[in-house]
């Protein structure tokens, strides 16, 4: 989870996308979905605005990715207890473990992969590959 948070839109960028999963396939998913349910899946319930800042976009655009996806029953949107003004975004309960399955794997995989680093080796790993992306550019 921190590695993801610490690249961004960028942890998955060379590594192929995971296919849809057979319960998520009747669903209108995207590959714009994929960083964006991967936030929620990993550090939600969040916000437009932190998802907007998350993936470098406008909220506006957030907010019409959330709506589409809280329309097909993906995502689940409520009232923050502790703020009123705020709508907190989730993986809805039924579609939870499909999206687990479907995007927990690289999850998993940067945990086994870095674990075992000190912290300082994990700061090196990062940055290099944040290097790495700058020199290639956008894409």
């Amino acid at each position: 989870m921190w590695v993801f948070r610490a690249f961004g839109k960028t942890s998955t960028k060379g590594c192929g996308r995971p296919s849809v999963p057979d319960a998520l396939r009747s669903f209108d998913l995207a590959p714009r979905h994929l960083s964006l349910l991967t936030y929620v899946l990993l550090d939600g319930p969040l916000t437009v605005n932190e998802l907007a800042r998350r993936l470098e976009v406008a909220p506006t655009t957030v907010s019409l990715m959330i709506g589409d996806l809280s329309r097909q029953g993906v995502l689940d949107r409520r009232t923050d207890d502790n703020d009123r003004r705020r709508t907190l975004v989730s993986i809805a309960d039924a579609h939870r473990e499909a999206v687990q399955a479907w995007l927990g794997g690289a999850d998993r995989g940067w945990r086994a992969a870095l674990g075992p680093l000190t912290a300082e080796q994990r700061a090196l790993v990062i940055a290099t590959l944040r290097a790495y992306e700058e020199a290639v550019g956008p894409g």
